[in-house]
């Protein structure tokens, strides 16, 4: 082979290492033992400059012993290497033998005899300072091939300067990285600390007191209640202030998915096991491993995988879909349901095993409407943080209003507060917050009891004025019904409108009528709503 034809062949096979290959040790590596079989070369080193401590040393090297490199330490300037760093001017040595400049520092060819070994030492350029060194060792054959050796190293040299810096860049994303996740890891250690879950109800410092014993250890956890209630929030919790808490916390909702979906998704599949299988996959459990794996809706997972899930968490191995290689993981279990799984094991839908299992540690999370006192404490903090997220001002608000949300059965409890507190937040125009701003459920529920306390009202009126009626109208037989019927109206319009501060078009609607009837009545009973005093133009 033709010298330009052997160069060229060997500068693709070192495009192709840099092309696949980003450790700069791999990188060295391979392309040293390009230049070992296509060339001949015998040793081959990298030698960098520290720049914290202005040393040489050797960063990758090719037939030397781990002692060896360690001994590959040099300053600027000193033997053939430092010169050619301090010049950045390649040097070539014919015959080590015979030269003084070449140190042996490494100590590797002190055996050597009779056999004339030379010395190829280029610079290492990057972005125009002198970086290192990359030289080899190779048997002397003649000063032509010499001359050709050093100009194909110095090629090799800049290819290598290349992936020097790439693998810089990496490294200095590497670390940003890690800082972020850092810094993430400990704002959702902030987040999810105990203090933060709010609630000062008994039964909410009960869970507290349990949840802070259960974080420590690595006993499984069941989390029951009602949807709603924060079961992943007290997972979260667990898992934040547990000692994995710098491992992955992972999340399956064994709800929406079934079958081999479900299967592939917990433990992960090969490629061709069922149809869309077009890559290997790795499951979540193998995800979650050193950390957390929080299964939500547990009580959902049909009886064939059931099965499966119990080896793990008594084995603590797993294969995946359509493999045969077991893989052993190490994870934290904690599952939810708001399903009564004791039930579901009398009725034959759960393993009374697996329900076991999990049955380590239960958690009952109560509902909202049994901790009414947390309430107000959980309207403040929606409060604070819709008004932040939407650059809002919205005030504290009434009385009146803090009872009608305290009263509520909240059948989708403190999920169903926040997404209450969210919309009225949003749609508010002002800085108050009012009762239409609450969804229909919640406003339907106040006119239910609006309803109760004026039938309750009227029941009594009416009472009343049938007797004064039957004793003070009693000369006025055949108008009596009509006297009553309209005093009844009276007051109930007057007491409408006084609630509803004298807005016809409220007033009408918690009374349940047509707003021109309301204004036929008005008329008609001689009703004069009391008028805000005008400021603008004072009498």
């Amino acid at each position: 082979m033709q010298r330009a034809e052997l160069e060229l062949s060997i500068l693709t096979d070192i495009g192709r290492v840099l092309a696949s290959e980003l450790d700069l040790q791999a990188v060295f590596d391979q392309t040293m033992g390009v230049l070992a079989t296509r060339l001949g070369t015998e040793r081959g080193s990298m030698v960098l400059l520290d720049e914290a401590t202005g040393k040489l040393r050797i960063e990758a090297a090719l037939g030397l012993t781990a002692e060896e490199i360690k001994r590959g330490r040099y300053a600027v300037g000193e033997g053939i290497t430092g010169q050619v760093v301090a010049t950045g001017q390649p040097h070539v040595v014919a015959n080590i033998s015979t030269d003084p400049r070449f140190l042996n520092r490494t100590g590797a060819r002190a055996a050597l005899k009779d056999k004339v070994i030379s010395f190829i030492c280029v610079p290492i350029h990057i972005d125009g300072r002198v970086a290192g060194a990359l030289s080899v060792d190779k048997a002397f054959v003649d000063p032509e091939s010499l001359r050709d050796d050093q100009r194909l190293l110095e090629i090799i040299a800049a290819f290598i300067a290349q992936a020097i810096k790439i693998n810089a860049i990496i490294s200095r994303e590497r670390e940003e990285w890690l800082k972020e996740r850092l810094a993430l890891r400990r704002t959702l250690q902030s987040q999810y600390k105990f203090d933060n879950i709010i609630g000062t109800s008994p039964a909410m410092l009960e869970v507290f007191d349990t949840i802070a014993q259960v974080a420590v250890s690595r006993a499984t956890v069941l989390l029951l209640g009602e949807t709603g209630t924060g079961k992943e929030l007290i997972a979260k919790a667990i898992h934040f202030n547990s000692p994995r808490a710098d491992k992955p916390f992972i999340r399956v909702n064994c709800g929406a998915l079934s079958g081999t979906l479900l299967e592939s998704e917990l433990f992960g599949h090969v490629k061709g096991s069922f149809t869309g299988a077009i890559r290997d996959k790795i499951g979540r459990f193998e995800a979650a491993d050193t950390g957390t794996l929080f299964l939500d809706e547990i009580g959902t997972i049909d009886t064939g995988l059931q099965v499966k899930l119990l080896r793990v968490l008594q084995e603590r191995e797993l294969e995946r879909v359509g493999d045969n290689r077991t893989i052993r993981v190490d994870v934290r279990i904690i599952a939810a349901t708001n399903l009564d799984l004791q039930k579901q094991v009398a009725q034959g839908a759960f393993r009374e095993d697996l329900f076991y299992r999990l049955n380590v540690v239960a958690i009952h999370l109560p509902p909202l409407r049994n901790r009414r006192e947390d309430i107000p404490l959980l309207i403040d903090f929606f409060l604070d943080k819709f008004n932040a997220e939407n650059n809002k001002t919205l005030k504290k608000i009434s009385r009146d209003m803090l009872n009608l949300l305290v009263r509520y059965p909240w059948p989708g409890n403190v999920r169903e507060l926040e997404n209450a507190m969210e919309r009225a937040v949003v749609l508010a125009r002002g800085e108050t917050l009012t009762e239409d701003l609450l969804p229909v459920a919640i406003r339907a529920f106040a006119q239910q009891g609006r309803a109760a306390m004026a039938s309750d009202d009227l029941d009594g009126l009416v009472r009343r004025l049938a007797e004064q009626a039957l004793s003070e109208y009693a000369m006025r037989e055949g108008a009596i019904y009509d006297l009553v019927i309209n005093q009844v109206e009276k007051v109930l319009i007057e007491k409408a409108l006084q609630r509803c501060e004298q807005v016809k078009i409220k007033a009408a609607e918690f009374l349940g009528i047509n707003r021109n009837t309301l204004n036929k009545k008005v008329k008609e009973l001689g009703i004069e709503p009391d008028e805000p005093a005008d400021v603008t133009n004072p009498p």
